[in-house]
């Protein structure tokens, strides 16, 4: 952050009086409420410290550790004394008191916008150190932040900072919080679309290497037809061969390949139907897995596409839920689960996956699908609660999004599970349902 910058915020703290609420939202930024109602947040992330104002900010967790317990016990409801940028470098100093039963206690709050060494340290009044944010000891840097020493002062820089002339600090604090979302929302895409186009490649990958469907059945009527060939020729071959040599009913020679030797030319001959079978087997069923595969790269390309158009964080936040510690739980790789304000949404990611939530399904979870086009099936669980509208509209733009590619308003139905009558895959009928507009232009 640029000293002329924090020279102009502290003109702006210097017009709060009192600290009505301090704590950590999350590992590296403060948050501080000041009297009349005023929130801002100190980003103290090594190299990229700011201070900023937001309309919201979610606490990740509550902090316990001493760093947080002596912060709330010194600077919670404490009177602000003065602020201060120290020795004119990239160092905020408040100066507060909180009166005890005893005497009036002063200590003192220090935000080290210091690059590297950015820190967060909690002093006395007598500048010894009572926490921080991160200890540091000789062998990392020229002063010692320790619990119990006292911290010596940051040289003067020897460098006369330019001045940046803010025409609103209010509004350059939001245009921070602005900043940081969209460099963390960029940074967040780039991290979740490289993991999805691995996903992509790999079936991308097993499509292209998947066996020829024609190739299959001519290997099967060929092995069938070596097969028969090895039995009327029973008396010309030895056991204990691995490959044998014959002459076929048209007279031309043939090679047999059996993989393996037998003790019986019985048993080299059922090899080979066995074979046979499952060449015509696999080709039969080639079009399904086929089919599968062409489902989950759509599935994939589509959430790669709703990644690249997510506005904000919480949507990333959202699409790729933390995977829940301990007991290990069976995961069908057809169904995408998503959590949306606690509510559990899943949503078929092919045929197959569209079949098993339909399947799975209890009678008063919601189904949600487009209306009157082929569309991926979305189910919220609800526990046989009231699912808030919201949610709802929130599954369905899901719904929208994992099934169109192109931009626009579109109809979705949904109704309890009781009310859809499974015809034929996961084609269905329903009655009794509703229907909300879905615009994602």
């Amino acid at each position: 952050m640029k000293l002329s910058h924090l020279k102009q915020i502290i003109t702006y703290l210097q017009n709060f009086k009192k600290i009505a609420a301090i704590y950590r939202v999350s590992d590296t930024i403060v948050k501080i409420a000041f009297d009349r109602g005023e929130e801002l947040y100190f980003e103290m992330q090594r190299s990229n410290a700011t201070i900023f104002k937001a309309p919201s900010y979610e606490r990740s967790k509550v902090y316990n550790a001493p760093f947080d317990v002596v912060l709330f016990k010194r600077f919670n409801r404490a009177d602000i004394l003065g602020v201060e940028l120290l020795n004119g470098d990239k160092i905020v100093r408040f100066k507060t008191s909180v009166a005890s039963a005893y005497k009036q206690e002063i200590s003192y709050l220090q935000f080290e916008f210091t690059g590297k060494h950015t820190n967060v340290i909690l002093l006395d009044e007598n500048l010894i150190v009572l926490e921080a944010l991160r200890h540091v000891d000789l062998f990392s840097s020229f002063r010692e932040v320790r619990v119990g020493q006292k911290l010596l002062d940051v040289p003067h820089a020897p460098f006369e900072a330019k001045e940046y002339p803010l025409e609103d600090v209010e509004a350059f604090l939001y245009a921070q919080y602005q900043n940081e979302q969209d460099a963390k929302l960029a940074s967040l895409k780039k991290q979740k679309i490289a993991f999805l186009q691995k996903k992509l490649q790999k079936l991308q990958t097993l499509l292209t290497n998947l066996e020829d469907e024609a190739l299959l059945l001519d290997e099967a009527q060929k092995l069938q037809h070596y097969g028969n060939l090895l039995l009327s020729h029973m008396h010309e071959v030895k056991p204990y061969r691995s490959v044998v040599h014959l002459k076929d009913y048209d007279g031309s020679d043939v090679e047999i390949d059996l993989l393996k030797a037998y003790p019986s030319v019985a048993m080299m001959a059922s090899s080979l139907f066995t074979r046979g079978k499952k060449a015509k087997q696999k080709a039969q069923h080639m079009h399904i897995e086929k089919e599968s595969l062409e489902s989950k790269i759509k599935h994939m390309e589509l959430f790669i596409n709703i990644v690249q158009e997510a506005k904000d964080v919480a949507k990333i936040t959202m699409l790729f839920p933390k995977q829940t510690q301990g007991k290990k739980v069976k995961h069908n790789e057809s169904i995408e689960t998503f959590w949306i304000e606690g509510y559990k949404v899943q949503l078929g990611k092919s045929e197959k996956g569209n079949i098993d939530l339909l399947r799975s399904a209890k009678a008063k979870d919601v189904w949600i699908h487009m209306k009157e086009r082929p569309s991926a099936h979305v189910i919220i669980t609800t526990d046989k609660q009231n699912v808030p509208i919201h949610i709802i509209e929130s599954a369905a733009k899901l719904c929208v999004e994992f099934t169109m590619f192109e931009k626009g308003r579109y109809l979705v139905d949904y109704t309890p599970r009781r009310e859809v009558n499974i015809q034929e895959g996961a084609n269905v009928l329903y009655n009794k349902y509703k229907t909300i507009e879905v615009d994602t232009r």
